[in-house]
């Protein structure tokens, strides 16, 4: 069972016996962290997995270091007897590796005869050695697992990360995930990756999420800020949050700090109870699966009465590790009740959608599902009573009819809302249209 997500930095300079002086300066970094290894410690986890960005990092795969004792020091840095050494579990590293081979984030094991093939270290980098001397001090005992990030696509990385966590859930191990990771290395003028504004955006943002924890926020972060930040902790990080998908997640920030330019930040996320879906996005998820399985549509139940039957349209949105998979809607009802428009379309946004391919089975288990339910529309006679966060819109031009949901990504204002809108239905911004706005009761 996963216990905890602890995020640590990976300073050297914070060991006295590398950074002299230079130590004192992050003080409350090496405090919190300290605070954090012994909080590990009291835990009791029989497994500590390191997630680390600074190992044997391929561009195609996560990698996973199977020598019998994974070891290492900071003699890079001047201190060679200031180091940790800990047992592999390697059934788990087997179950991990094994997991992960049907999947789009493959994980590849690095054995000894692997490492020395192709000239790799088989000693531990710094970003696993520092936070591990910290659990080491804390008096922890158990077996350890390194884990490499790869350069795949966020979303792999994320997936990877659940399937690491389902993958040790099989083996009934209390486990630990360290995510090693610094953020910007730009905050200042001198520091180690220059200087860039963006530094400072990219570590509010991550800061911000883990007072907030939702991983779409930084999977979807823009490329330029991620790219200017010079950090080293994103992946990691988003490799954890893979670990606690379809968990509550409990995030607190225990201390920030940036003194070299670099920004140091210690944290932990813990798991709560499962997430569970409700009624009408289970409904939709077990309408997809028996039309994908029976080829017919599936009997409509008895929804609760808190539902109501005088709504108006539904509309099914499917997502794929965080991308659109598939979403069809109406705008009023067409079926004869509430479930049988969910029904009828989830099943048109799993196999009808253009834009993508019929769904397939297999796909269904790593589906995130909402379905919005539509009030009936009311009719707008000024822009100001839109509001692209509370009301959905719909234009109409005769025959055309365009409609954007509300509290869409990227979409701030009413006038991007109506040319959204206006585009879809085909309408230019000369003619004259009919604007309603709704509202949207979103099931998850």
């Amino acid at each position: 069972m996963l216990e905890l997500v602890a995020l640590m930095p990976h300073p050297p300079a914070i060991v006295p016996e590398v950074g002299g002086d230079e130590s004192r300066v992050i003080s409350l970094t090496a405090q919190k962290m300290g605070a954090l290894a012994r909080e590990i410690k009291s835990i009791a986890p029989e497994l500590i997995v390191v997630v680390t960005p600074h190992g044997n990092v391929f561009s195609d795969a996560v990698t996973i270091t199977l020598t019998d004792v994974l070891r290492g020091n900071l003699g890079a840095f001047g201190a060679p007897h200031i180091g940790v050494e800990y047992p592999l579990d390697k059934e788990a590293a087997e179950a991990i590796i094994v997991f992960s081979r049907d999947k789009r984030a493959y994980c590849v094991g690095l054995e000894e005869k692997m490492l020395k093939k192709f000239s790799l270290s088989e000693e531990l980098d710094h970003g696993a050695v520092v936070p591990l001397l910290f659990i080491k001090e804390a008096g922890w005992r158990g077996s350890l697992l390194t884990v490499n990030i790869g350069l795949l696509p966020y979303e792999e990385l994320y997936e990877f990360g659940s399937g690491l966590a389902q993958a040790l859930a099989g083996l009934n191990r209390r486990w630990v995930l360290l995510v090693s990771g610094d953020m910007s290395h730009c905050l200042s003028y001198g520091a180690p990756g220059g200087y860039s504004p963006q530094g400072a955006v990219f570590d509010g943002i991550i800061r911000d999420f883990v007072n907030n924890p939702d991983p779409y926020k930084i999977m979807q972060m823009d490329e330029q800020i991620i790219n200017k930040a010079g950090e080293c902790g994103l992946r990691p990080l988003i490799i954890g949050m893979g670990a606690l998908d379809g968990f509550e997640i409990k995030g607190e920030e225990l201390s920030y700090e940036g003194p070299f330019g670099v920004g140091y930040l210690v944290a932990k996320f813990i798991p709560g109870k499962r997430k569970t879906e409700s009624e009408l996005v289970s409904l939709a998820r077990a309408s997809i699966e028996y039309y994908l399985e029976n080829g017919s549509y599936l009997k409509p139940p008895v929804l609760k009465e808190e539902y109501g039957e005088d709504n108006g349209g539904v509309f099914v949105s499917l997502k794929k590790n965080f991308n659109l998979r598939g979403c069809i809607g109406t705008i009023e009802r067409v079926q004869n009740s509430l479930a049988e428009e969910v029904i009828h379309n989830a099943v048109a946004a799993a196999i009808n959608d253009p834009r993508f391919e019929p769904l397939m089975l297999q796909e269904l288990k790593n589906l995130e599902i909402s379905v919005d339910v539509l009030n009936a529309p009311e009719p707008v006679a000024e822009l100001s009573e839109l509001d692209p966060q509370v009301y959905g819109v719909i234009v109409t031009q005769g025959a055309r009819k365009g409609l954007l949901l509300p509290a869409l990504e990227g979409v701030k204002t009413p006038e991007e809302q109506l040319d959204i809108a206006l585009e879809k239905a085909g309408i230019a911004s000369g003619e004259k249209y009919k604007i309603e706005r709704f509202r949207v009761t979103r099931h998850t």
